[in-house]
């Protein structure tokens, strides 16, 4: 088994690079993303190319023989999100699906939980689900979100000496590595919903798992993955106080201004990484140190982010006013 903890991560990468490169180099037809009016690329690029990521981490999940309390959820969010992809499917259906995934997991993780508890797990892990790919925009962005989140997820697991769990989150980290090299600007192929949608299901249950297990402290997994939470959250509020539908695709989110404000796709990447690097640091460091500095750590962050979130926003009414 010891030797299997190792492996798992080489094959979800091996896998997935190998997948991607074949698809690209053999210019499998996959569906078209199309530029419009609300994305940031200019030219048709290919999606789901999250099957390669997926196909990636479920080899390694069949290495490591991880329950389906955690596969099942993934398969489904996955096969699901690739019919979207191709063929289009109805809002409604795709949450309710979402839900049902978010439902099942929670049932099967914490059988014995509250309601409460129940409550919290389902509205994390749908909330996740759902904002992973409202974050997939940028070149480079969940990919990375991916890897660091996971990566730091896997040595807190490591750490704490949860070694499956741990390989796990680097078989999860290792595909998007290998995803990055073709995602990286200017992208070769987008993750999609194939990809996004699983990923973020797999970010909140992983969480929850390895808080259960007493891997880490329940904040944790959110402070790592803060980047992408504090982005689409902070956004929803902002257009739900303009009572704007949701649903609707746009370019409001503070990592779609900074492109679009001329940051570009490189530096605005390079940007988030050094976010995601400082945030999962930071929550290492914090979980090993007393409650009182747990506390301090997080209402730091919570500054930071409505500094930059304000620091944005001025930026982007200024460049708005000279674009007009």
């Amino acid at each position: 088994m010891a030797l299997l903890v190792y492996l798992a991560p080489i094959l979800a990468g091996g896998v997935a690079f190998g997948l991607l490169a074949w698809m690209l180099a053999r210019d499998v037809r996959l569906p078209l993303d199309h530029p419009n009016e609300r994305s940031l690329h200019e030219r048709p690029v290919p999606r789901s190319g999250g099957m390669a990521i997926m196909a990636g981490i479920f080899c390694a999940f069949a290495m490591l023989a991880i329950p389906p309390t955690l596969v099942l959820p993934s398969v489904l969010l996955a096969a699901v999100s690739f019919l979207d992809d191709v063929r289009g499917l109805p809002v409604a259906l795709r949450f309710g699906i979402h839900c049902f995934a978010a439902v099942g997991f929670a049932a099967a993780a914490f059988p014995a939980a509250p309601i409460a508890l129940l409550v919290l797990v389902v509205l994390s892990a749908v909330w996740m689900t759902n904002l992973y790919n409202f974050m997939d925009g940028s070149d480079g962005l969940a990919g990375g979100m991916t890897l660091f989140g996971f990566g730091f997820l896997g040595i807190a697991a490591w750490m704490a000496g949860g070694l499956t769990l741990a390989s796990t989150c680097f078989a999860v980290a290792a595909a998007a590595a290998a995803f990055l090299v073709f995602n990286f600007h200017p992208a070769r192929v987008f993750m999609g919903d194939t990809g996004s949608i699983p990923l973020g299901f797999l970010a909140a249950a992983i969480g929850a798992i390895g808080w259960r297990d007493g891997l880490w402290p329940m904040w944790f997994a959110p402070v790592v993955f803060s980047p992408f939470i504090a982005d689409a959250s902070l956004t929803i509020i902002r257009r739900l106080l303009r009572r704007e539908r949701l649903w609707i695709a746009h370019r409001d989110h503070y990592y779609q201004r900074l492109v679009l404000m001329g940051w570009g796709h490189r530096k605005t990447a390079f940007a988030e990484y050094a976010l995601m690097l400082a945030c999962g640091l930071a929550a290492l460091w914090a979980a090993r140190q007393p409650v009182y500095w747990q506390l301090g750590a997080g209402a730091l962050l919570a500054v930071l982010y409505c500094a930059f979130a304000l620091a944005i926003a001025l930026a982007w009414r200024r460049f708005s006013e000279k674009s007009h």
